[in-house]
């Protein structure tokens, strides 16, 4: 009974992100070569992940803390969104585009916390532990986008509509697979007076009185920035080596490989916590977003380049699991109980909302500007020259003003 209860969140967990990335990195790559969109056009496409955000995912916890169970609703949103996705083939404009996209982000970005709820719920109820065994549950999830990714680049799809028929029916049949799942019945009473500022976060906003923790929501923001430049561009860059050669054959294979080293990365986190502490952790990741650009700029077709972009991809893992995973720990050890819950919620929304939204709309701003060349191709090696000098910036920066003891016992804590 237990084996099947963990294989049935194996599940939920891989399709949850199968129907995300089957999309997420060659949607660029559909817009500008596909469609033959400017870049800023598909910056505001994409910015559409941003906003969804901001407020979404809020909004649906306080709906399934106290009126639905959270397996139907969280089926209802991927039906709702798989629908949206099979739309998205018949639009030819780019402004018609964001709405639908905007929908479907609307419906999609919720899910994500709502698959970790249901799965801490269904662990609880069934005698199983939060700590152990969800781990291995999500793992399944980066396998899944892993999975997508490959089939969207081996069907042909890198580039035509079909990503997202791959993905939409992929999302109802999830959508239709939660309602088999364990009731997830509303804990909180819909009568129970509970004020919105509560409910939506708000009060995590007093922090912000905090330097340090000021200072750390302000880096968030200015990292987070840069944290969805690989997902917007990675595969349309590899897609623009000359045709034929491997890398843009196989482009969406390739950038696979930085799910792959996420899922070695994480592995890591408890000894790099336990040995540097937060602060340095999270330089290790800034500075791994120096690497991982930097190498994407040098690279090319030849074997030499292959490798730096093999190996920016590899460094992806510390990139992104040091930043989000420490980031995460870091505000579960400095902020008091009854706000903790808001404060996570606010990291979020400083990176995956307010961060990824400015360094979206921004970085096809300056790509437009000063990276398109004279035959209309873009000056890749530039752009990520830019966006390399700007993580290191970043980096410097916190490097200097972000003051933090590391309390090895904080890490014990958080690990038991």
């Amino acid at each position: 009974m237990l084996l099947s209860i963990k294989h049935r969140l194996i599940t939920m967990s891989f399709l949850q992100f199968f129907v995300w990335g089957a999309w997420l990195t060659t949607i660029g790559t559909y817009c500008m070569e596909g469609k033959g969109w400017s870049f800023p056009e598909f910056g505001a496409v994409f910015s559409t992940l941003a906003l969804s955000s901001l407020i979404m995912p809020s909004l649906v916890g306080i709906a399934a803390d106290k009126w639905f169970r959270s397996e139907q609703l969280y089926g209802l949103l991927q039906v709702a969104y798989g629908i949206i996705l099979f739309f998205v083939p018949t639009v030819d404009d780019p402004d018609a585009l964001y709405y639908y996209v905007l929908g479907a982000m609307i419906c999609y970005m919720p899910t994500i916390s709502l698959s970790n709820s249901i799965s801490y719920s269904v662990l609880k109820s069934n005698g199983l532990s939060v700590l152990k065994d969800f781990p291995p549950i999500r793992v399944w999830g980066t396998i899944g986008f892993i999975a997508a990714m490959w089939v969207t680049n081996l069907t042909g799809s890198k580039a035509t509509g079909m990503q997202f028929i791959i993905a939409g029916s992929a999302a109802i049949i999830l959508g239709i697979y939660s309602f088999t799942l364990p009731a997830c019945r509303p804990e909180r009473s819909a009568s129970k007076s509970t004020s919105w500022v509560d409910l939506l976060g708000l009060n995590a906003f007093k922090l912000f009185a905090n330097y340090k923790m000021a200072l750390f929501f302000i880096f968030s923001m200015l990292l987070g920035a840069a944290l969805q430049l690989s997902n917007m561009y990675g595969d349309a860059y590899l897609d623009s080596f000359p045709p034929g050669t491997f890398v843009q054959k196989y482009s969406t294979i390739v950038l696979s490989i930085s799910q792959v080293s996420e899922t070695a990365f994480i592995l890591t986190i408890p000894f790099f916590m336990k040995r540097f502490g937060i602060k340095q952790v999270m330089l290790f990741a800034m500075f791994a977003w120096v690497i991982r650009y930097g190498f994407f700029a040098a690279g090319d077709e030849s074997y030499f380049g292959l490798l730096l972009i093999v190996l920016s991809n590899i460094i992806y893992g510390m990139a992104f699991d040091f930043f989000n995973i420490s980031g995460s720990m870091f505000v579960e050890t400095t902020t008091e109980k009854e706000i903790r819950s808001s404060a996570q919620g606010l990291f979020v929304m400083m990176t995956n909302g307010f961060g990824a939204f400015i360094g979206t709309i921004a970085s096809s701003w300056v790509i437009n500007a000063y990276f398109i060349n004279a035959d209309k191709s873009t000056n890749w090696t530039g752009a990520w020259y830019v966006f390399a000098g700007y993580s290191l910036v970043v980096a410097v920066l916190f490097a200097l003003l972000f003051k933090h003891r590391h309390d090895p016992q904080s890490v014990n804590e958080i690990s038991h």
